[in-house]
């Protein structure tokens, strides 16, 4: 069982990442055209405006997974891995960050604490959606 600090501590992560995650999503979801652009310029991936809102809702979903502290580990996984592929693809901005849009490094310190979070996803246990099912088995591995 996590101490209290550490559980409190890995409650504030997960819901901050997790409404960071639902940001975008709903980003997505009000403003197609744009993801279509993202999707063109970073991830080299030609996306039809139509299918724009429905990635959004498959990535509120995610969210609203994580923030509940459900199936921590696939949703942390997912959260993980989509943030990273994130951050990976305007690898160019963060190679050099100076004089342009330098906000880009901001991805490097969330990488880090979705990281964390899914390294923790044991302890985070506090208001955790499957904490009580997974108490029992030494975790959620069998999820």
């Amino acid at each position: 069982m996590a101490s209290r600090p550490l559980a409190s501590a890995l409650l504030v992560l997960r819901l901050g990442l997790g409404v960071f995650l639902l940001l975008w999503s709903i980003d997505k979801m009000v403003a197609p055209a744009q993801t279509v652009k993202i999707f063109e310029v970073f991830y080299k991936v030609p996306l039809a405006t139509d299918l724009a809102p429905a990635v959004g809702v498959v990535e509120a979903l995610l969210s609203l997974g994580l923030l509940a502290g459900a199936w921590r580990t696939w949703t942390y996984g997912a959260a993980l891995a989509i943030h990273a592929i994130s951050t990976l693809s305007t690898w160019e901005r963060l190679i050099s960050p100076f004089g342009g849009n330098h906000l880009f490094i901001a991805a490097i310190p969330v990488l880090a604490a979705f990281v964390a979070l899914f390294m923790l996803r044991r302890q985070d246990v506090l208001w955790s959606w499957d904490a009580h099912e997974s108490a029992g088995r030494g975790g959620d591995e069998a999820q």
